[in-house]
């Protein structure tokens, strides 16, 4: 049996013509909800990474990673094995040290005093917490897992992506179970720091790398009011010891009142910070997704192709994007399957709201075209399809989406893998 993924294939945009679709080649005042979940971290375009080299640093920066360099070290005189952090020893000197010495720096806007305080006070915490042996715990929160916060592929630049999605806690029963009292929180605490522990794991800590997240929040049926300890707890945490650690916060499925209150709140974040957030209204959650992250790496709950089955499966298949304007029916073409052949697929629309079907079409004349999916009406909230046809004669697979009832634009996806019979 082989696989191939690369037969013949086209694209149809219909009003009355024909358009051809790009192919895919990746604390001094309190604090409310919206400040809560903003305080760790429209698309700004003057998002830059930050710089990690030494020798692209001002002269200014150069010294205060000098200077805090030699403090630590003064520091930790006694016990310099105790001033290390993720298996990377501070006072190495080398270009390891140096990423994790300047998120602390720009932490505290390269004041040396306040940016080694905070160090110093990380290590600590560190240290009592368990942080460096967090990863082989279990700690009983499999319900949780790929649910409320997980680590899932990664952005188009290499990013580790962050979920976040507390819907579940409506269910006055589930909240209970998870946060009723303060040991229960304190457990949860400490899974929150292992799900984000696992992203930190497979940063680079190098100049050029990758050395930040990206945060996905979905905002969706979130309970802001009972989870308000909960969130000041988790945002203290991680602004006190995982400095400069999210490159990019994505809020989806944004409430109308959301929005208004970070309009609000925008005047006084700086543009360093501001140019971070990415705020997409509900229902908007695939078209903002699909600027930064593959449509094979985005949970199909959001309009992207990844099921939880994939995980153990290796590296997922690259999809293909494509955009459906309003007014306009798309069919996707499948050509080269031969007789035997099965054919499987997967395919998306952001906010369906529109029909889908699929159909083959044999190439011997006088054969039927078979009907495998009927028209029908998509919902917005539907996940990804996922099906497979096994043909008896040679021809082409068409998927079709017909958006012509709309005026909205919509991202799209798709991918495919042809089988060939073993025994032709």
């Amino acid at each position: 049996m082989m696989d191939t993924a690369s037969s013949p294939l086209s694209l149809q945009s219909q009003k009355t013509s024909f358009q051809d679709l790009p192919e895919a080649s990746p604390k001094p005042y309190k604090k409310g909800f919206v400040a809560t979940l903003m305080g760790g971290a429209s698309t700004n375009p003057s998002f830059k990474e930050d710089n990690y080299f030494v020798s692209l640093l001002r002269s200014s920066e150069k010294k205060a990673l000098q200077e805090l360099k030699e403090k630590l070290k003064a520091s930790f005189e006694d016990s310099p094995s105790d001033a290390s952090m993720w298996g990377i020893p501070l006072l190495g000197g080398d270009d390891k040290a140096d990423v994790i010495l300047l998120k602390f720096l720009r932490a505290r806007d390269f004041r040396v005093g306040d940016a080694l305080h905070m160090l110093v006070k990380c290590l600590a915490w560190r240290k009592e917490f368990g942080a460096d042996i967090i990863l082989e715990e279990d700690l009983g929160f499999k319900e949780l897992e790929g649910v409320i916060a997980y680590m899932q592929g990664y952005d188009k630049e290499g990013h580790p992506v962050c979920y976040n999605a507390y819907g579940m806690f409506k269910d006055k029963e589930m909240y209970e179970r998870v946060f009723g009292d303060e040991e229960k929180l304190k457990k949860f605490l400490r899974w929150r720091v292992q799900v984000l522990e696992r992203g930190i794991k497979v940063l680079h800590f190098k100049p050029g790398g990758v050395n930040s997240l990206i945060q996905v929040t979905d905002l969706k049926d979130m309970p802001k009011r009972e989870l308000r300890v909960a969130s000041n707890q988790i945002l203290s945490l991680f602004q006190d010891n995982y400095p400069e650690m999210v490159a990019r916060k994505i809020f989806i499925n944004v409430p109308w009142y959301f929005s208004m209150l970070y309009s609000m709140f925008s005047p006084f974040l700086t543009q360093r910070t501001k140019s971070k957030f990415v705020i997409s209204k509900e229902g908007n959650a695939a078209e903002t997704l699909y600027k930064f992250i593959r449509p094979e790496d985005i949970p199909v709950q959001y309009g992207g192709l990844k099921r939880p089955s994939d995980l153990p499966n290796g590296p997922p298949k690259p999809a293909s994007e494509f955009t459906i304007k309003g007014g306009e029916k798309v069919n996707i073409q499948i050509e080269g399957i031969e007789a035997g052949a099965t054919i499987t697929w997967d395919i998306v629309v952001g906010g369906w709201d529109l029909e889908y079907s699929a159909e083959f079409v044999p190439n011997a004349e006088g054969s039927y075209i078979i009907a495998v999916e009927k028209p029908r009406k998509m919902g917005a909230s539907e996940e990804a399809i996922h099906n497979s046809f096994t043909s008896k004669e040679s021809g082409k697979m068409v998927l079709s989406v017909d958006n012509t009832a709309s005026r909205r634009k919509k991202v799209a996806a798709y991918r495919y893998v042809v089988r060939k019979s073993s025994t032709i």
